[in-house]
């Protein structure tokens, strides 16, 4: 009799661990699988950043003798420092910034050092590989040079609490982020504009809950 009970126990595990899904979601819903960095954060830090720097006046515009009539500010951006205790691809985060901010219409970007070395490639071969027509290829020397430089830094605090008699069998998780973003004319090195962007996540698991 009891075997055939732990069989029948057994069973709806065993069916639900044999099935599996697959399927597409809106990117933008709220996640909230785990406790770690995730999709919801990048989203809100970058948005954060992005609309705080579109929104001040003090980025409005850059002039300089060089410039020309487009007053825009030419923009760099940098590394995004992760200093938090997990694996963060920080790239994503300053992309999704950039991203924004092209579309604002707002600014104009040079490449980084990874666009630096595909520019080189290209240049290289369109000069000396003999296969373009030389009054099109491009020449280097003619890039224009950034106005200002954008580099942050992402850190965490985090708190844990084990189980106990008091938290009545959960474990606890508390783990804060602080986002810090700033630009600086490349010229002076004057700061022209920093914002903060903050995110507090918790989470409480049960005796079963892993």
């Amino acid at each position: 009799m009891k075997k055939t009970l732990k069989l029948l126990l057994a069973l709806p595990l065993a069916f639900a661990a044999s099935c599996s899904s697959v399927g597409y979601d809106d990117p933008d819903m709220v996640e909230t699988l785990t406790i770690d960095f995730g999709s919801t954060d990048l989203q809100t830090m970058a948005a954060d950043m992005s609309d705080s720097l579109i929104g001040d006046p003090n980025m409005a515009f850059l002039d300089h003798s060089g410039k020309g009539d487009d007053k825009r500010i030419i923009m760099y951006v940098g590394d995004i420092e992760n200093r938090t205790t997990e694996h963060i691809d920080t790239e994503g985060i300053s992309d999704s910034i950039r991203v924004r901010l092209m579309k604002s219409g707002r600014y104009r970007f040079v490449a980084g050092d990874a666009g630096q070395t595909e520019i080189g490639d290209q240049v290289s071969f369109q000069q000396g590989s003999g296969r373009v027509d030389g009054a099109m290829a491009k020449a280097f020397g003619k890039q224009l040079g950034a106005d200002v430089v954008i580099y942050g830094t992402l850190r965490s605090i985090d708190k844990e609490k084990g189980r106990s008699l008091e938290s009545l069998g959960y474990k606890k998780e508390d783990v804060f982020y602080q986002f810090v973003l700033t630009a600086v004319n490349i010229e002076t090195s004057e700061f022209l504009w920093s914002e903060e962007s903050t995110i507090r996540k918790r989470s409480k698991t049960g005796l079963f809950g892993g």
